[in-house]
């Protein structure tokens, strides 16, 4: 297995910065989309890409603008510019490597691979992890500070012990992405992860998702599993199902 620290620029110039991870001989590529405000190297995201490399998948997991090691201000970042982000990470894998076959989201990097299948033909199959089945969802983690948000303009908010400077245009561009059927129009495999006791986002928006969705698709229930997936064996779990679902379509 080899690991490379790579850079590609975004839409708008700026650099991100991604971690490749690859088998001897990959069988495919795949594209992973952290959670809402985490990063690449989320513990989640390190186990589940290791595991589809032991399954002959390379996995390209990148930070979001404004997050980790890229570039850019997160407060200037929203919804469309994660899609966006991810659009430019294909456009990287497909020019340096190949394009990839499966896209994997977690948390509302779910909603953003969802969003993202349009602009990316390549990809065989979509997979999601305790994603919200509308981007809006994520303003429960600040629903307090929404009415203050849109007075002012802006306003910093505690997420996961951490200080972020959420923005008016944030909540517009959410707002802006809602009931847009991507999950109707996805054309594509789609598999859906989501633990029933995940106290971030609920369960029933994993529902939404699969009704809204066109076969084939798939769903996997992460009992006990919590919203990060923190226990590595809930990781490995998802990573080996992923690997066995994704066989029938690469």
């Amino acid at each position: 297995m080899t690991k490379q620290k790579i850079t590609f620029p975004n839409s708008q110039g700026m650099n991100l910065s991604g971690l490749l991870e690859a088998p001897q001989s990959a069988k495919a590529y795949a594209l992973f989309a952290h959670c809402f405000t985490c990063g690449k190297d989320i513990k989640a995201a390190a186990r589940i890409a290791k595991a589809l490399v032991d399954n002959n998948i390379a996995v390209l997991r990148f930070d979001f603008t404004g997050l980790g090691g890229s570039d850019g201000d997160f407060s200037n970042s929203n919804f469309s510019s994660n899609v966006a982000d991810l659009v430019a990470a294909t456009e990287y894998l497909r020019n340096f490597h190949q394009a990839p076959s499966l896209l994997i989201g977690h948390s509302l990097g779910g909603a953003a691979v969802i969003a993202a299948a349009k602009h990316i033909p390549e990809a065989k199959g979509v997979v999601t992890i305790g994603a919200p089945a509308d981007a809006s969802h994520v303003m429960k983690q600040f629903k307090g500070q929404v009415e203050t948000i849109r007075d002012i303009g802006e306003y910093s908010v505690t997420l996961a012990d951490r200080q972020f400077t959420i923005k008016k245009q944030f909540l517009d561009d959410i707002e802006s992405h809602q009931q847009d059927n991507s999950a109707a129009n996805l054309k594509r495999a789609l598999l859906v992860f989501h633990s029933p006791t995940d106290n971030i986002v609920s369960i029933e928006q994993a529902q939404k998702i699969y009704q809204a969705a066109k076969h084939p698709k798939s769903f996997i229930s992460l009992d006990s599993a919590d919203h990060l997936l923190t226990n590595s064996r809930d990781a490995e779990y998802v990573a080996s199902c992923i690997a066995a679902w994704s066989s029938r379509y690469l």
